[in-house]
């Protein structure tokens, strides 16, 4: 079906549901009530103005100015909207996120396609369509929030990034740090996993030039002799022995980048290399270093990350977070992580290891996940408060239902991670897991509330780089997200409560 078979799919339940929303919820709803007001003020040309309660920055806002403006040619012409300012309806500013959302599917389809050469259209439209149904990703398609935004810029500089276009890259990225501030740590990670597709095709073209000198050097003995030839070839052998040695050095030095390889070795060969190719790593990559420098000033300046709101979202260090990250994220995979074939390959790559290494490894992460949920699991205001969140439920009647809860969740937890871990390392590097994880981490670490919608980027990453081969663990996910969304959007739309301390209608979100 291709791209466009992609965009007519996601068009079509964006279009249809967009019009049930916005006919059942015309009013804007939790964050949309700063978001609209503040994207409407922009419309109205006041970019001076600035809601304090808005931790983010304005891209979104600009963004949907764009849009609008690309717009109101057409509404004024069938006499929808008589001036500018009042074509920024909710309906209309709801709508950025469901043209950014065709958007965002069209850059998973062209991201799989490069990651993944040898799948065939067939399965790359698959998979593209049951990403674009990621629940975290399909409910916030349909409200006037910053997630589907901040996602599309953030692959759309990835997808730069995969084509060695850097600067166009870091283009697009200083779009995503506008829209979302923390989208900075995936600018960052962006540009490491550029730094290191570099290195690997440097070395690649080291072994190349390395075996074509090899078989120059094969040609460039002609025997036209018994007593030459021997010499000959003895001097072939010599030199052969040599080109081998140092061809055989090269592809180690590639070997070591691969998933196999010695994870400490594969540290110092790259760090060799980022020495080797500074000046040429800068004269690709200073773009970055700009996003990178304006933004540690913007957070000198401001002195917070956030824009406003600061006293309720201090940086925090909420290690729990990951906990909870993984698990979400191995939840919304269940037909790849909980099976007994990843049960058996996670058991298979202990057996390959020494046991002393696999028991201290195994009681160094059930050691942290017991120190990360006792004295860093955090109880936000906002979470113990606001039961619109489906987070308070499972605060409240999970993790809290017993002391011991959060304990006996550990092993889980340090499952879903050694699962990630297991399915990133059979088709990336060492390095590229490790700059993962630390960019997981510091995009969640800091974050005081625990929303799921944080999860979305990082979860992104992690499913376009597990290669899932088979289209049954894609259909059951498929079928997973549509039941799941279903339901959040069935209890969103038709199961509104009222507070009895409150006027309004309120309404049950992620």
């Amino acid at each position: 079906m291709g791209k466009i078979g992609v965009a007519v799919i996601v068009s079509s339940w964006v279009l249809a549901v967009s019009i049930l929303l916005n006919h059942i919820v015309p009013q804007p709803y939790m964050d949309e009530i700063f978001h609209i007001p503040q994207a409407k003020q922009y419309c109205k040309g006041n970019l001076r103005s600035w809601d304090p309660m808005i931790t983010t920055p304005p891209g979104l806002y600009i963004v949907s100015l764009a849009y609008v403006a690309s717009l109101f040619p057409g509404l004024f012409s069938i006499k929808v909207d008589a001036s500018f300012s009042e074509a920024c309806s909710s309906s209309i500013l709801r709508s950025t996120n469901g043209v950014l959302a065709v958007l965002c599917s069209i850059l998973v389809y062209n991201i799989l396609t490069h990651l993944r050469p040898s799948l065939n259209d067939r399965k790359v439209t698959l998979r593209t369509v049951v990403l674009a149904l990621y629940p975290l990703h399909w409910f916030f398609t349909f409200l006037y929030y910053t997630d589907v935004a901040s996602l599309t810029a953030v692959l759309a500089s990835y997808l730069m990034s995969l084509k060695k276009k850097h600067f166009f890259s870091s283009l697009v990225g200083a779009l995503a740090v506008l829209i979302r501030q923390t989208n900075i740590i995936w600018i960052f990670f962006i540009a490491c996993t550029g730094v290191l597709d570099y290195i690997l095709d440097q070395q690649k073209d080291s072994a190349n030039l390395t075996d074509s000198s090899q078989s120059q050097g094969k040609d460039a003995f002609p025997v036209s002799s018994q007593g030459v030839g021997t010499r000959s070839n003895l001097r072939k052998r010599r030199i052969h022995n040599q080109a081998a040695t140092f061809s055989s050095h090269t592809h180690q030095t590639i070997a070591s980048t691969a998933v196999s390889s010695d994870f400490f070795h594969e540290v110092c060969e790259i760090s060799s290399r980022l020495w080797q190719f500074k000046w040429e790593l800068i004269a690709s990559f200073w773009p970055y270093l700009i996003i990178i420098a304006a933004f540690i000033i913007f957070v000198f300046w401001n002195g917070s990350i956030v824009l406003g709101a600061k006293e309720a979202h201090t940086v925090s260090p909420h290690f729990a977070q990951l906990m909870y990250f993984s698990l979400v994220s191995v939840l919304f995979m269940t037909p790849v992580h909980f099976t007994i074939g990843q049960a058996a390959a996670l058991a298979q790559s202990f057996c390959k290891k020494n046991k002393l290494v696999i028991f201290f490894q195994l009681c160094t992460a059930l050691t942290v996940g017991f120190l990360s949920v006792h004295f860093f699991s955090i109880a936000h205001p906002y979470l113990v408060a606001d039961n619109r969140h489906y987070t308070f439920y499972l605060w409240r009647k999970v993790i809290k239902s017993h002391w011991s809860m959060k304990y006996l969740l550990v092993p889980l937890y340090v499952y879903s991670w050694m699962s990630i871990f297991n399915i990133l390392a059979k088709s990336r590097r060492k390095t590229w897991v490790l700059a993962y994880f630390l960019a997981t981490a510091a995009t969640l670490i800091p974050a005081p509330l625990i929303e799921f919608r944080y999860y979305t980027i990082p979860f992104f990453f992690l499913i376009l780089h597990a290669h899932v081969d088979d289209d049954r663990s894609w259909l059951l996910m498929g079928i997973l997200y549509v039941a799941t969304n279903t339901f959040i959007m069935y209890m969103f739309l038709f199961r509104p409560f009222s507070w009895a301390h409150g006027a309004g209608v309120q309404r049950f979100i992620w």
